[in-house]
């Protein structure tokens, strides 16, 4: 089988739940300072969902959002991808409820649990379907409810994440404005960021920071590299740089690395924490929301995280 169509992004939406959680509420819980959070971190809020802000819930209103501004009818969605690891109910896969939440009929629907790098693993089975004519418009959305997962007694994990959900619509286009993938996962080191069992019986984010920042700093750069070559794409001409928003000091160190100056790499992490599937998509949101980015302007995503699981592209702005 061979492409038919090319593929671009037409529409983004962002959806971050009402409570906002500051260091200093966070600091009440833990045995940790609000400078201590801010200097290993970066981050200074995140967003924690309420009970009626369920994973499908904040889906659909990031979804709505995304089609709204792709001006795609509901009746015009073929395929629906919810990328998340942190849905309580594991079955049913909460995309076909998505899909019903917006109104979208008859659709094929499917979670994806890629966590960190769910939305750029999505995005490109959405860029594929349409390419080879399987669909019309995908939509894509990363969402997640990771407060749900951390342990005060962890301060690791308790002062980093957050809750919120990220999208775009995936459509048919005479160009190719979505590059390929360049994925990969390190299954025997997965161990360093996952879950745990408590003796309260219940489950816990948990996760080596010094490892994973080792890791990621070592071996995620090549992959953005790697989609830049691919893309046709010089990296000193990316316009903007949107890794996954793990924290500050990951992010800056990336950056670093790969060369890309400041002033084009998302720090959405400072204000959203760390949302695991939905971190590229609300960052991508944002850029697009502040009308710092135009329309074409070349983009790096970079998903990493738990799995070890990577993915990256290169795509252009809505």
């Amino acid at each position: 089988m061979t492409a038919t169509y090319g593929s671009t992004i037409t529409g983004l939406g962002a959806y971050r739940p009402h409570r906002v959680v500051t260091n200093a509420d966070v600091v009440r819980e833990t045995d940790v300072t609000e400078d201590w959070i801010e200097e290993r971190t970066g981050i200074r809020t995140r967003h924690s969902a309420g009970p009626e802000e369920t994973v499908p819930a904040m889906s659909a209103e990031a979804g709505g959002k995304a089609l709204a501004m792709a001006s795609v009818d509901p009746s015009e969605v073929d395929l629906v991808i919810l990328a998340t690891a942190t849905k309580r109910d594991r079955i049913p896969g909460g995309a076909p409820e998505v899909a019903s939440r917006i109104g979208i009929p008859a659709c094929g629907a499917f979670d994806l649990n890629a966590a960190c790098a769910g939305f750029a693993y999505s995005v490109a089975m959405a860029s594929n379907a349409v390419r080879l004519g399987e669909a019309r418009n995908v939509l894509v959305v990363g969402a997640e409810h990771l407060t749900a997962y951390i342990d005060p007694d962890d301060p690791a994990t308790y002062v980093i994440f957050g809750d919120g959900a990220g999208a775009a619509v995936v459509s048919r286009s005479s160009g190719n404005d979505i590059g390929p993938v360049v994925w990969g996962s390190d299954g025997g080191r997965a161990k360093i960021l996952g879950t745990k069992w408590a003796d309260d019986g219940r489950e816990y984010a948990s996760m080596n920071g010094p490892l994973v920042y080792r890791w990621s700093t070592k071996n995620v750069p090549p992959v953005a590299r790697e989609a830049c070559v691919r893309a046709g794409v010089d990296i000193a001409d990316i316009d903007w740089f949107v890794p996954h928003q793990a924290n500050l000091r990951i992010i800056e160190q990336l950056s670093e690395i790969l060369g890309i100056p400041d002033e084009k790499v998302a720090r959405d992490v400072v204000d959203t924490g760390n949302t695991s599937a939905a971190s590229v998509p609300l960052a991508l949101s944002r850029l697009h929301e502040s009308g710092r980015t135009k329309p074409g302007d070349t983009v790096l995503l970079l998903g990493f995280g738990a799995g070890l699981a990577y993915a990256s592209q290169v795509i252009k702005m809505p």
